[in-house]
C-alpha cells in the first residue's frame, strides 16, 4: 500500500485494559489458537464484523513522510482492537519488520479471526528468502488464511511475473489448506493491462487512491468487475488522504461515504470484506477514526445473508 515503537510493555497492558470492551467486540468469535482456524475454503461466516479487516504495518511505520498530525505508536493487534474487527492483514513496510521478527508478530496475532501476510510488501518490495519466510510461518500460525501483494503493479508491469505468480501457488497449500491469494489493485489501474495476474490470485483489494476520486467510486467499481468477475473483491477504506498532496485529513463525507457504499455491496454480495487503511493513524483520535469505531460498533452485529 503506498503510506510507506512500539508502546512499553505496561503502556500496551493498560490501553487494552481501557479498551477491554472493544477488545471484547474484536474478538467475540475469533478463532483460538487452535488446530481449527476458519478456512480459507469455508463460506466466509455470517455478520458485518466478521468481513472487517485493518490493514497494518509495524508501528511508526507512516510518521515519516505523509504529513500525519503526530507521531503514532500504536501496534498492528492494538488497531484491530481499537476499531473492534476480528481481521488483520500485516505487510512490510521498508523491509521492516526483519525476517527473525517475523514470528514475534505472528504470536501477537493469535487472537485474530483471519490473518493475511504480505509477501510482496509496501512499495512492491519483496524476496524468495521472505516470500519462503513467510510460507513457513503458516505451517505454525494456522490463523494465516491467506497472503497479500501490496503496491504490486506499475503500469501494468507486476512486482512478480505471471509465470513467477503461477509458480507461487501450488507452494499457498500449507499443511494440507489451500491459503488464497490476495492483490492490491489501485483506480487509476483499471485500464492497465492486469488480467493475466489477476487470473492467478484469488481476491482483489480495490484501492481509490485520492480521496477526491471517491465520489466516483460507485461508477468505477463495474469497471474492476469487468476486469476481474471472478475474483473475490475487498473494499479498501483509508482512513488518511495519503493521495493528498503529502497526506492530509480526510473528508467526512467521504468516509461516510466508503461506509455506507461497503455495507450495502457487502449486503448485496457484491463485496466480501472492507478493508480500513491503517493501524498507524488509528491513536491520532482522528475524526474519521471515531467515526469508524461507532460504525464498527453499530453495524458490526448485522446477520448477512
Amino acid at each position: 500500500m503506498h503510506p510507506k515503537n512500539t508502546l512499553p510493555t505496561d503502556s500496551r497492558r493498560n490501553f487494552l485494559l481501557r479498551h477491554a470492551g472493544v477488545a471484547s467486540l474484536a474478538l467475540a468469535g475469533c478463532a483460538a489458537p487452535t488446530s481449527s482456524p476458519p478456512r480459507p475454503d469455508e463460506p466466509l461466516s455470517r455478520t458485518v464484523r466478521d468481513r472487517l479487516w485493518i490493514w497494518t504495518h509495524p508501528a511508526g511505520a507512516h510518521n515519516r513522510g505523509w504529513n500525519i498530525p503526530r507521531p503514532s505508536r500504536m501496534t498492528p493487534l492494538e488497531g484491530a482492537v481499537y476499531l473492534g474487527v476480528p481481521n488483520l492483514m500485516f505487510i512490510r513496510y521498508e523491509d521492516e519488520p526483519r525476517l527473525e521478527e517475523f514470528e514475534s508478530y505472528a504470536i501477537a496475532f493469535r487472537p485474530m479471526q483471519r490473518v493475511v501476510w504480505s509477501v510482496v510488501g509496501a512499495s512492491g518490495r519483496t524476496s524468495e528468502a521472505e516470500r519462503e519466510h513467510v510460507l513457513q510461518l503458516a505451517e505454525k500460525f494456522p490463523n494465516i488464511t491467506g497472503f497479500v501483494m501490496d503496491d504490486f503493479f506499475n503500469k501494468g508491469k507486476g512486482s512478480l511475473t505471471v509465470e513467477e505468480v503461477h509458480a507461487l501457488r501450488p507452494r499457498l497449500v500449507i499443511g494440507g489448506r489451500r491459503r488464497d491469494l490476495y492483490v492490491v489493485v489501485y483506480d487509476y489501474q483499471l485500464d492497465d493491462p492486469l488480467g493475466r495476474h489477476l487470473a492467478e490470485c484469488d481476491r482483489i483489494t480495490y484501492w481509490t487512491w485520492r480521496a477526491e476520486d471517491l465520489v466516483k467510486l460507485e461508477e468505477n467499481f463495474p469497471r474492476l468487475e469487468r476486469l476481474a468477475p471472478a475474483r473475490g473483491k475487498l473494499l479498501g477504506c483509508y482512513l488518511w488522504n495519503y493521495g493528498g498532496g503529502g497526506g492530509k485529513p480526510l473528508p467526512m463525507e467521504l468516509m461516510r461515504l466508503q461506509c455506507e457504499l461497503g455495507l450495502r455491496w457487502l449486503r448485496e454480495g457484491k463485496i466480501e470484506g472492507m478493508i480500513f487503511l491503517a493501524s498507524n493513524v488509528c491513536d491520532l483520535e482522528l475524526e474519521t477514526v471515531r467515526y469508524v469505531r461507532d460504525w464498527v460498533d453499530k453495524v458490526g452485529d448485522l446477520r448477512l445473508g
